[in-house]
């Protein structure tokens, strides 16, 4: 709103610079307190000019009103002033609504205001100059937003200066009506519509699951599209049956935390509570184990492991290969879902696996198996870029959704409008601009019912004036974003919360959010009533989840980018100071907050602790994801010792994680490996260099490349020599012997083999195996006997009957 004041030029050629100062003063305060009186933010006064803010830097759903209803009370207030010699005075306003980027502060003292980036100030300051003494002019959104609250007269088209086309502005006049239009909301989900089949094939494999035969649902669709809410429909259909519910909940934030979804489940279904030590979530793991098996003391320690639970003094450590302990974790919770199946059916959700982690798909491909014979639904529910591998089995359904039809899309949104028929031109606007989407559907028609452009009537609603083309938002973008400025904590809080995750602890936005605890509270009730969030527990121990994967989108993106990385360095320490176990268990998580962050050296230490934590679970493709990223930060980095000394442990450890996934001889291995071996020679990191030439034998080892694999051999050689390392000379001697074999060179090889099967100490070189990947001193003994063997075999051909 821009407000100015008017007065006759006799009366401000007739006062003295002191009087003139007196009646501006008179005049400012008196605005002051109508803008105040409306909740408005006086911005700056300019001389006998006033800029303010409506719905900044707090937010309400009736903004443009109140800026009306101000503008009016200002004209009317500023009409009962008078000059010093008696003369009234007057003030013109002008109302624009749109978008404004309100930036830092400038200047000093009583100068200091905000920096506005926008045009909706100067089209305020453009209508208030076309407004006369006592009027209030608004311009054509401001319009559709009061709906019929005012009176307003239609001035047609002007031309104003700084905007290329003409634009539709109106004379406001009083208020109209004291009721405001209350649009309809619906408190619940609404009626599905249109998934008569899909409910029908679901209850059908549920069927078949009461008989014992374990049925796979592929639930496919694209965003929003309505498979969680089938998912819904089913479980409202098995309220009254008794069976065994497990959701599984896969998060784009939790797309390299290897079976994330499980842990999850595990820990919701423990009921673990922040404040628990060890002993205490050990003993809840227990009993949650306890109900699906006896053998708990064989689960327990594997399930411990996993959810990163010390289970020592109570269990022996685990003496298992990082591969053998992901198949015995597997095997574990099979035989949990197994023993929950023997009780009673069970429905296994679970939702958005286009998110699902690497390790997660391995596992339910081998459950997938199993349940083929146990009373179990496995419903998963994906987007249609998901390829899984295991579609052939005979139990396993696909169920694609589609769009909504035209007329199932008018049910749907006769639904939403208890049963009154919208406006002709506007179902078809809604039925154009959603494209059969049922949230789009959803969504955009509760903003046009709130938007107050629709007055209503026993049977139906009528539109209060023309329907202009931009009337429905464009987008759902628009719709959900109006939603959340209904008030500022709630949308502030929605903010935080998105640049958490989809899924969010009350602890940790509590500690993030700048709120009071009651402010906070309020504000997550808020968005819970609002229907965009969904609410489990109470608070303190509350946990919240965006409604949609789009409504979480929308309230990040409705950020400053400079904003958003405050609010990620504010995470990232919060979880460092109060969930240290986040470090410990999810390093990729703080890696992603500090890498949005813009805290490139952050984020990458924890990148580089997420990708060595994988590769000791065997979660390779998860280990190459955090590697790969901590690299893609580094580029940016400043060529610096330390920087290529981060790169260099990054490049070995992408290397070895490579070789696991593409083969030993695969181009990316080199790469690393070749890029291993220059950031070495860059920086003469003599110790470094010889995993990074291990890497190199093996790559031209098994490609087949035996000339290079012996230089390389006789490099580590010298390498192991000039360090005096017995360790790295069985390791060198093995990787010049074998190549020196396979070349024909027999004797030599057999040396230098036999040099190392004499270094080789078992105990001494156990760790070498798992940061090798083999144990030399095996591999020394058997390509010596080979060689041996060899050299007898050529000598008894060479002396036939000897």
């Amino acid at each position: 709103m821009f407000a100015n004041l008017v007065g006759s030029t006799a009366m401000v050629s007739r006062l003295d610079p002191e009087e003139m100062r007196k009646v501006i003063r008179a005049y400012q305060d008196t605005v002051a307190g109508e803008i105040s009186r409306y909740a408005g933010h006086v911005a700056k006064f300019m001389g006998d000019g006033v800029l303010a803010y409506f719905g900044w830097p707090k937010a309400h759903e009736d903004d443009a009103e109140r800026a009306a209803r101000a503008g009016l009370a200002v004209t009317q207030s500023v009409a009962g002033l008078t000059s010093p010699d008696g003369q009234p005075l007057a003030a013109r306003v002008g109302i624009a609504t749109g978008l404004v980027v309100v930036g830092d502060l400038v200047g000093s003292g009583e100068a200091q205001e905000r920096d506005v980036i926008g045009e909706t100030p100067n089209l305020a300051a453009r209508l208030q100059a076309l407004a006369r003494p006592g009027q209030v002019v608004i311009a054509e959104r401001t319009w559709r937003l009061l709906g019929r609250l005012f009176e307003v007269e239609d001035l047609g088209q002007r031309a104003l200066d700084g905007f290329d086309e003409p634009l539709r502005i109106f004379l406001l006049g009083p208020s109209a009506a004291e009721d405001r239009f209350e649009a309809l909301h619906g408190t619940g989900l609404v009626p599905l519509v249109g998934r008569e089949q899909e409910l029908a094939l679901l209850l059908d494999r549920w069927a078949r699951v009461r008989d014992g035969e374990g049925q796979v649902v592929l639930l496919s669709g694209e965003p929003d599209i309505g498979k969680s809410r089938l998912v819904r429909a089913l479980r409202e259909r098995l309220a009254r049956e008794t069976y065994t519910p497990l959701s599984h909940f896969c998060s784009p934030f939790h797309q390299t935390s290897p079976l994330y979804p499980g842990i999850d489940l595990l820990e919701r279904g423990a009921g673990f509570a922040r404040d628990d030590g060890p002993l205490q979530k050990l003993d809840k793991l227990e009993a949650l184990i306890a109900v699906a098996t006896r053998d708990v003391a064989g689960a327990a320690p594997l399930l411990a492991a996993l959810l990163s639970i010390p289970a020592a003094p109570r269990y022996p450590p685990l003496e298992l290969s990082p591969e053998q302990q992901k198949r015995r974790t597997f095997e574990a919770l099979v035989e949990q879902l197994t023993g929950l199946a023997a009780h009673r059916p069970v429905l296994a959700v679970y939702e958005d696996v286009h998110w699902a982690d690497p390790t997660t798909l391995e596992w339910l491909e081998s459950a997938i198996e199993r349940v083929q014979t146990l009373p179990i639904l496995v419903l998963i529910t994906c987007r249609p870029e998901f390829s899984p591998r295991w579609t052939g089995h005979a139990h396993l359904t696909l169920l694609t959704l589609s769009r909504l039809g035209r007329r199932q899309g008018a049910s749907m949104v006769d639904q939403l409008t208890g049963g009154k028929a919208l406006p002709a031109e506007v179902l078809a606007q809604v039925l154009a601009r959603t494209d059969g989407v049922p949230l789009f559907v959803e969504e955009l028609t509760k903003a046009i019912l709130e938007s107050g452009m629709l007055a209503e009537e026993s049977d139906r609603y009528i539109l209060s004036g023309p329907l202009p083309p931009l009337a429905i938002p464009a987008t759902l973008h628009d719709s959900l974003m109006a939603r959340l400025d209904r008030f500022a904590p709630v949308k502030q809080v929605a903010q935080i919360a998105a640049c958490i995750g989809r899924e969010f602890s009350y602890d940790l936005v509590s500690m993030t959010a700048p709120l009071n605890e009651d402010t906070l509270q309020d504000a997550l009730k808020g968005l819970c009533a609002s229907e965009l969030v969904f609410c489990r527990g109470t608070p303190s121990n509350a946990t919240y989840r965006f409604k949609h994967a789009l409504v979480h989108e929308v309230a990040y993106r409705s950020l400053l980018r400079s904003r958003r990385q405050q609010l990620h360095a504010r995470i990232a320490t919060v979880l460092e100071e109060h969930f240290p176990e986040s470090a410990e268990t999810e390093p990729e998580l703080l890696g992603h907050h500090y890498a949005e962050a813009g805290l490139k050296e952050q984020a990458v230490a924890y990148l580089q602790r997420a990708g060595a934590r994988a590769l000791e679970r065997s979660a390779y493709l998860e280990a190459i994801s955090h590697l790969a990223r901590g690299l893609e930060l580094l580029e940016a980095s400043s060529d610096t010792t330390e920087r290529a000394e981060r790169e260099l442990e990054l490049q070995l450890a992408l290397g070895s994680a490579l070789m696991a996934t593409k083969g030993y001889a695969a181009p990316e291995v080199e790469q690393a490996y070749v890029r291993a071996r220059a950031l070495c020679s860059h920086i003469d990191l003599t110790p470094q260099l010889f995993p990074v030439l291990h890497g190199l034998y093996r790559i031209y080892h098994v490609r087949g490349d035996l000339i290079a694999a012996r230089e390389v051999g006789e490099h580590l050689t010298e390498l192991g020599q000039s360090l005096d390392d017995r360790t790295l000379l069985v390791e060198a001697h093995r990787a010049l012997g074998v190549p020196l074999l396979w070349l024909g060179e027999v004797a030599l090889a057999r040396a230098k083999l036999e040099e190392g099967t004499a270094l080789y100490d078992a105990k001494l070189l156990r760790s070498h195996a798992y940061t090798y990947g083999i144990d030399p001193g095996v591999v020394c003994l058997a390509a010596r006997r080979t060689g041996w063997k060899w050299s007898v075999d050529h000598d008894e051909r060479a002396t036939p009957g000897s």
